[in-house]
């Protein structure tokens, strides 16, 4: 069975086409019927998948060709999702890089490829978006070259076969001009690029534990490939950590195969099978599940340690409870466990005071992402500005996260780029053309400095500017970095913003609430034109008399508010300032709410 079997990851840059392609992958071998109705981009099953147009987990699925079965998994693409692609590429034998035809190699590109390289996979190399305007299909390729040389790629993995494609309309070739068609040598070149598992379908069983979610029926299921032996369902099985000591014992009450979109229970899988069990109670990501008398562990991916926190809390606000069903210390405490369970690129730790619990993650669209997942789900919390994780190095000297960050923007706009991430600490490494009156341009910054700037940017670069981010290293520590100008408008009553009030206050800064908004002493209701922090009265009516004026009254018209999305809110907040989140709202307010609490803990720092 193994010699018909082929597994093979797509890896790519975020939005270079991976999921689309995967949907043609499934009509054309037949995995749908021609009839049947099916969502574009059917592998993001996930809400907030649908909604940001982004792969978040890592999927498997298997497609039937010509008698081979080809699994497939399709990977996120952005960075701060990283821990999925590193884990799912040891399950794979081959890897396709997907690139696409104007963008080129990104960041993301380099993160992904030089994980699948370091492994030894040979990738077959496809140009996707063969038909965009300005597409440059050749450059591309060399930079693919380029990049490989880079990434210590070995001659075998440098002698790469190449594709050019189009996943959204579904034609493949090997030549540049190719325009219609079917994915015929795509799926040829993966039987034929892409060797056979290759593994001991006669030794003892043995897998390793690569996924791992929740069934409400099963319990915890996890996937994985077989690395050795095989399995039948009620076999004994025990869990080892990565040093060897049993985790614990038990059976594999349930196997799983992938077809299509669908887990299929089968009887029995061997080696080089990519399959999900359910069992074990305590086995995780990176445990090997094998027979009983082994005790040697697979070697797992050592995964990139968190390099960003948050404090997650219970909401304090006089609004609390109002909107939410789960706002209890317990609830949340249980909920965030239970996501450090299955994602192992976070990491939970409870504050003495069992109120509050600090969030470690890759970065703010990770944590982003399950803050909107858990508001969704009717909790209530509490949320701080995001931190980054200092380390010590081997002298003693404090170092600091820093991130590669490419940005293509229009030439008009590059000097104000360029201005703008000097002043953040970033380091110039880059500045070329890339065609088509844009400039692509490459830094080195500290991740701290680049906390809340995504929205700056995209006003600076009306809208235009595309920014990517990857992980690079820990460096030097920068030093203090420029914050903002603006100080806020911060409300000094509880009660209901009237229009008159926001409508005076106008001239003081810029409103994120509109008349009729619910607020509290100490919520931040707009900012402020000056650099200091100003208290305001939002509820001020107008004096009603029994003297009639000569002119008639002109109708309020309040200047729209700036409503803030999830990830704006959190980029935007200071230090001593949260994001109040509830399924309905996103408020800003002061840590402190009452005024003289405020005064008296900064007195403290400015004294510290």
């Amino acid at each position: 069975m193994s010699a018909d079997l082929r597994n093979v990851a797509i890896i790519a840059h975020v939005d270079h086409g991976k999921t689309t392609l995967v949907d043609q992958l499934f009509r054309q071998s037949g995995t749908f019927r021609d009839n049947q109705r099916v969502e574009e981009r059917a592998m993001d099953s996930n809400d907030l998948e649908k909604e940001r147009g982004i792969t978040i987990l890592a999927k498997c699925t298997s497609v039937e060709w010509n008698d081979h079965r080809i699994n497939i998994v399709d990977t996120p693409g952005h960075a701060d999702f990283g821990a999925e692609v590193e884990r799912i590429l040891s399950m794979v034998d081959g890897v396709i890089l997907l690139v696409d035809s104007a963008e080129g190699a990104m960041p993301q590109t380099k993160f992904v490829t030089g994980k699948a390289l370091a492994l030894g996979l040979r990738p077959i190399v496809v140009v996707n978006k063969i038909d965009r305007p300005d597409g440059r299909p050749q450059e591309v390729l060399d930079e693919v070259f380029d990049l490989f040389v880079s990434l210590d790629a070995d001659d075998d993995q440098l002698d790469f076969p190449v594709l050019y494609a189009s996943g959204r309309d579904g034609y493949a070739g090997e030549e540049d001009s190719v325009r219609d068609g079917d994915l015929t040598p795509l799926f040829q070149r993966i039987v034929d690029h892409v060797p056979a598992p290759g593994l001991d379908t006669t030794g003892k069983f043995s897998f390793l534990a690569t996924l791992l979610d929740r069934d409400n029926f099963m319990g915890r299921v996890l996937t994985g490939r077989v690395q050795s032996g095989t399995i039948r369902i009620n076999d004994p099985i025990h869990a080892i950590d990565m040093d060897g000591k049993v985790i614990e014992t038990g059976r594999a009450t349930k196997l799983m195969s992938f077809r299509g979109l669908e887990r299929v229970p089968v009887e029995s899988a061997q080696a080089g099978d990519i399959i999900a069990m359910a069992g074990l109670e305590k086995a995780t990501v990176a445990n090997t599940l094998a027979d009983p008398s082994v005790s040697e562990p697979i070697a797992a991916q050592p995964i990139d340690p968190p390099t960003l926190a948050m404090r997650f809390s219970v909401n304090d606000s006089p609004l609390a409870g109002r909107e939410g069903s789960k706002v209890t210390s317990r609830l949340i405490r249980d909920r965030l466990l239970r996501e450090a369970e299955t994602n192992v690129a976070i990491r939970i730790t409870e504050s003495e005071d069992k109120d509050a619990f600090e969030v470690a993650g890759r970065g703010e669209l990770q944590l982003g992402v399950l803050i909107e997942t858990m508001r969704r789900e009717g909790f209530e919390l509490g949320i701080s500005r995001p931190r980054v994780l200092f380390r010590e190095d081997e002298d003693g000297k404090r170092t600091e996260p820093y991130e590669t960050v490419v940005i293509d923007v229009d030439d008009e706009h590059s000097g104000t780029v360029v201005e703008k991430m000097q002043k953040r600490k970033a380091e110039l490494t880059e500045m070329r053309p890339s065609g088509m009156g844009k400039t692509r341009i490459t830094f080195s910054a500290p991740s701290r400095g680049l906390i809340g700037y995504h929205g700056e940017f995209l006003s600076d670069t009306r809208g235009t500017g595309i920014m990517n981010r990857l992980f690079e290293k820990y460096g030097p520590y920068k030093g203090p970095i420029e914050g903002s100008n603006n100080g806020v408008l911060i409300s000094n009553a509880n009660g209901e913003a009237t229009s008159y009030a926001l409508f005076a206050l106008e001239d003081r800064g810029e409103m994120f609430i509109g008349g009729g908004s619910k607020i509290y002493e100490g919520m931040i209701i707009g900012e402020n034109a000056k650099p200091e922090d100003l208290e305001v009265n939002p509820l001020k009516s107008k004096q009603l008399t029994n003297f009639r004026s000569t002119g008639k009254d002109d109708a309020i018209k309040l200047t729209p508010p700036r409503i803030m999305t999830l990830e704006q809110a959190i980029a935007y907040i200071d230090d001593d300032e949260m994001v109040e989140v509830t399924p309905e709202s996103i408020r800003l307010r002061k840590r402190f709410l009452d005024p003289h609490e405020r005064k008296r803990h900064k007195r403290q720092n400015e004294a510290a």
